[in-house]
Parts: structure tokens; C-alpha cells; sequence
């Protein structure tokens, strides 16, 4: 039989990784949904709606290296587009799979459901667009070139692409032919300047730390950058959307960056340094602590995507991926001053916990102590993440969360696609409540599909970083309604997970070590005074109410 639209493109999703495509059905996708129902290579996997999918594939594709979302047309896709957006700020390519009306409804302008009446079917197309790398819509006569044209749009950029694929010609035979792209690569000429400009800068500088960024972990480069790092000896430090991009516990790490806002001793000794090497990273405000860090442009060696800036000079057509495997093998290796024997800085051990209510230093360091060893640490936008992000994080554990995007109610969802992406690890999701009413419908499907995460719901009676961040911390817009969440999971289905509500030293210390032995999922709320936040949460409260004062 002829290979039809949609298992061409379902074929080629597998080869890059795709292995499970997350959706919510429609009378329009019916012909996507069924396509993938009836693949014996990739699994559907449901989702409560749409932003949820979404954010489940993004999560996905944060561990998998690439995902798929599948939404009807109109209505659903439009409830999509915050995720896909938000996976295109983070350089996560998705495959937004669309199913379309037939062609011959576009082509007679009806006014069918899902529509605005007006016979302007590429509207939603368009809306998409500026949030995606590529868009196309599919048919048997472009099917082949187009999907090759997206999926190497989608690798290149690490971004979203889309994808319509009209009802009536889904299912119908491929009648073309192509040849599969190859993946780009660096112009010999450039790269070979970019690396001796990065050689001679290096070469000149009496200290030097790197800053790796989130951009190696898209592009699955930790072992190379590991191998850069050992092999140079390079002193390094992570920003927030870069933790754990390489192991906190390597003897060259130097802690967490955050400009002016925390850890005078780590913003001494980079904002210090002679050569700052950044490596695929983001100097965003949640990166830069408020743009409060201070580096100076003339010591910044820049290796980007696809650019590398060094001595002054800008060198275009490089790749990422070649420039660090050329500096692991040419890099001559130095005793480069290291923070500790600058500063005699030493990793604090976590303070035993009294007894009383839970604050923010025994919520954080009991939470590190439950960390293992190859975790997947999943975080909300707000104070929780804020307050994890400055944890020492245990060999081989992933710290994701969004940095840029930071849409709470993301890391519900999005811990449910990691799970589904890596069944073996210990996915634990931490969110505060008011994230958490966003998309908490989603922990039904880790119930659905025989998952075993540990969730951890941090209740402190509204939107806490709105508080610290807002005029007034009690305006009403910062209240939420009062659920009773360590029920939650019962009614979503999850009859036989550890569920707790704590809000003492003692409780919350018991509840996760019997979540240390639970072979089932396990739901932990934890109940704190209103105001109860992380030392970097302060520090914004802080750095806003003095720009409040001074208006």
C-alpha cells in the first residue's frame, strides 16, 4: 500500500525521536488522531486540554530532545498557542500537529464550525506564525519536502513548527519525492578563526570562568561541555535557566550567578574574572538577577547558537555543537584560580531542621536532602522554583523549569510529558498552589498512564510572588480560592497514592521520607505562613519596593 500523508510524517517524527504525541481529539483531527492511534511506532497520550498538551510535550521534548502536540483546528490550537509560545522563548522544538477542514471547505469559504464565519481558513495559521520557526500546510503533492523543510527548521532553531493537515487529504497517498536534509554544519574557515580567537583570549586572561546556559541541554551537549571543562580545567557557574546543565557537584563548580541580588563571593569572582566565557546562554532578567549583573562587554567571549563573539570580532556560520567539541580537543588545560582558593568557599551543609512551622530554610534544605542522584526536579514560575534554583542539586539530577516564558501552571503538565519521556527516573514536581490551579487537572493522567511522581504543593495562601512583587502585597487580585489540595489526587483517579497535608517542621520532614520509600505516586501539601520565601524572592521584593519608593 502507498504510504499516506500522515504516515510519512508520523514515520519521520520517530526517526528524530518522537515516541509518543500528546493531544486532546476533534472532528477535524480526527484523521491525526487516528493515524497515531493506529502507528505501531508512536503512542497517543491524552491530555485535559490543550495548554496542557502543550505544555506535556514541551516537558516532553525538554528530556526527549524533540516532541509532538496534535490539536483540532481552531478553538483547540488557539488553546495551545500560550505553550507553543512559550517553547518558542525557550528554544523547545515541538510539532504542532493541526487537523484541518477539508480543502474543499477552504476552497468554498464555508462557514463551518471552529471558524469566525468569514471563509479565512489560514488565519490560525498566521497567528501561529510569529511563534513558530515554520508552518506549512501538508498535502500529498509537498508532504515530503515540507516535512523534511520543517524538521530541519525545527532541529536548526530549536522551535516549534506546525503543521495543518486538511481532513480530506490526511489520509491520502504521498505522490512525491525528496531527499532528507542533512543537519548544518559549521563553515570550516569561520570556525577554525572562532576557535583561535577564543584560543587567544583565553590565553591572555590570568582568571576565566565559564557560564554554561540552557542552550547545551536543548541541543544535548552535557557530555561534550563536561569534557570541555575538564579537559581546560575552566572554573563554572550556572544561571538559573542553566542549572544543572552540568553536575553541581563537579570539583570545578563555583555556584550559582545571580548578579547583585545573592552570593557576593560567586559575583566577585566572575564580574572579577579577566575572560567570562558564555556558552549557549540567555542574559535574561530571571538569568541576570534583575539585569543586575555587572559583566563587562570587553571580557565576554560569546559562543551562541550559531555565532561565536570573541576579541572584538564576530565570526557567522558556527555551530554550537562544533565550536565545543573543537575547544575540548584544543583547549591546553591551566590551573585557573578556582573560587575556593580565592575564597576559601566551601558548599554549606544543610542546617538540621528545629521544631515549629515550616520556613524557607527548612522547606529548601529538607527538599535537598530528598533529592537523589539522577532526579528530574520539575519547578513552577514563582517562589518555589526561585528557592530550589539556589539548592546544591545531586549528581545527574535535572533541574527544569521555565526561565524566560515563566508561565505558572506550566510544570504540572510539563512534569507529566517528562514522565512519560523518561519512565525509569524519579520525576518530582514542585509548585506553588496558585500555579497549580492553573493545570492541577493534569495529575490525573499520571494516574491514567501509572505514573509515580512525588508532588510537592507549596501552600502559602495566594500568589506569593505577586505579593513581593505587586504595590500592595494584599490587593484581592493576589488571593485564591481555598482548595483542599492533598485531596485532590483522590479525585482525579489517583486512589492509591501517599497523600499529606503539613505544616510543621516534623510533618513535612515524615512526609517525605515515607515519599523516599513510597512505590507509589505521592501528593505532599505544604501549608507556610503567607510571606514565607526564598532568599532570591526577597532580594526582587526588595530591589521593586525601592523602585516603588523612589516613584
Amino acid at each position: 500500500m502507498s504510504v499516506t500523508v500522515l504516515q510519512y510524517v508520523l514515520s519521520r517524527l520517530k526517526s528524530i525521536g518522537v515516541d509518543h504525541v500528546f493531544g486532546v481529539p476533534g472532528d477535524f483531527s480526527f484523521p491525526v488522531n487516528d493515524a497515531i492511534v493506529e502507528s505501531e511506532e508512536i503512542e497517543w497520550v491524552g491530555a485535559c486540554n490543550e495548554l496542557n498538551a502543550a505544555y506535556a510535550a514541551d516537558g516532553y521534548a525538554r528530556i526527549k530532545g524533540v516532541g509532538a502536540v496534535a490539536t483540532t483546528y481552531g478553538v483547540g490550537e488557539l488553546s495551545a498557542l500560550s505553550g507553543i509560545a512559550g517553547s518558542y522563548a525557550e528554544h523547545v522544538p515541538i510539532f504542532h500537529l493541526v487537523g484541518a477542514p477539508s480543502m474543499s471547505a477552504r476552497d468554498n469559504r464555508l462557514p463551518v464550525h471552529h471558524t469566525l464565519g468569514n471563509g479565512e481558513f489560514g488565519l490560525f495559521q498566521r497567528m501561529a506564525d510569529p511563534v513558530v520557526a515554520a508552518s506549512a500546510l501538508m498535502t500529498p503533492q509537498n508532504v515530503v519536502p515540507e516535512t523534511e523543510r520543517l524538521i530541519r527548521t525545527a532541529l536548526y532553531e530549536r522551535r516549534p513548527v506546525y503543521m495543518a493537515f486538511p481532513s480530506d487529504y490526511a489520509n491520502e497517498p504521498v505522490c512525491c519525492s525528496g531527499e532528507l536534509l542533512l543537519p548544518p554544519v559549521s563553515d570550516p574557515h569561520q570556525l577554525k578563526k572562532a576557535v583561535e580567537a577564543i584560543e587567544k583570549s583565553l590565553a591572555k586572561a590570568r582568571t576565566a570562568v565559564a557560564i554554561p546556559g540552557f542552550l547545551v541541554s536543548r541541543l544535548g551537549l552535557n557530555l561534550e561541555l563536561e569534557e570541555l571543562v575538564n579537559h581546560s580545567g575552566l572554573p563554572f557557574v550556572t544561571m538559573f535557566m542553566g542549572k544543572t546543565v552540568l553536575d553541581e557537584t563537579h570539583p570545578q563548580y563555583a555556584g550559582m550567578y545571580a548578579g547583585a541580588l545573592l552570593d557576593r563571593d560567586v559575583r566577585t569572582f566572575v564580574e572579577g574574572a579577566d575572560a567570562v566565557l558564555t556558552i549557549g546562554t540567555l542574559l535574561g532578567d530571571f538569568n541576570t538577577g534583575a539585569f543586575t549583573a555587572n559583566l563587562d562587554p570587553g571580557k565576554l567571549i560569546t559562543i551562541g547558537h550559531h555565532k561565536v563573539t570573541a576579541g572584538g570580532q564576530v565570526f557567522h556560520s558556527v555551530e554550537i555543537a562544533d565550536v565545543v567539541r573543537a575547544l575540548a580537543g584544543q583547549l591546553a588545560k591551566r590551573n585557573w584560580p578556582q573560587i575556593g582558593s580565592l575564597y576559601g568557599k566551601a558548599k554549606a551543609s544543610p542546617k538540621a531542621a528545629g521544631a515549629g512551622p515550616i520556613t524557607a530554610e527548612t522547606l529548601y534544605t529538607g527538599l535537598e536532602r530528598f533529592f537523589k542522584p539522577g532526579d528530574i526536579i520539575v519547578a513552577d514560575a514563582g517562589t518555589i522554583s526561585m528557592g530550589l534554583a539556589f539548592t546544591s542539586m545531586p549528581s545527574g539530577a535535572s533541574f527544569q523549569a521555565q526561565g524566560l516564558w515563566a508561565a505558572i501552571g506550566w510544570a504540572t503538565p510539563a512534569a507529566f510529558g517528562m514522565a512519560v519521556a523518561a519512565p525509569d527516573k524519579r520525576v518530582i514536581l514542585a509548585t506553588g498552589e496558585g500555579a497549580h490551579q492553573l493545570t492541577a487537572q493534569e495529575i490525573s493522567q499520571f494516574g491514567r498512564y501509572g505514573l509515580k511522581p512525588v508532588v510537592i504543593v507549596l501552600n502559602n495562601d495566594g500568589y506569593l510572588i505577586e505579593r513581593l512583587l505587586c504595590k500592595d502585597p494584599e490587593a484581592p487580585y493576589n488571593d485564591l480560592a481555598q482548595w483542599r489540595y492533598s485531596e485532590l489526587p483522590r479525585v482525579f483517579g489517583c486512589n492509591d497514592w501517599q497523600t499529606a497535608k503539613v505544616s510543621t517542621v516534623e510533618a513535612f520532614q515524615s512526609a517525605i521520607s515515607a515519599a523516599g520509600d513510597a512505590t507509589v505516586g505521592t501528593y505532599i501539601e505544604v501549608v507556610t505562613d503567607r510571606y514565607v520565601a526564598s532568599g532570591f524572592a526577597e532580594k526582587l521584593h526588595d530591589s521593586k519596593q525601592s523602585l516603588y519608593s523612589a516613584a
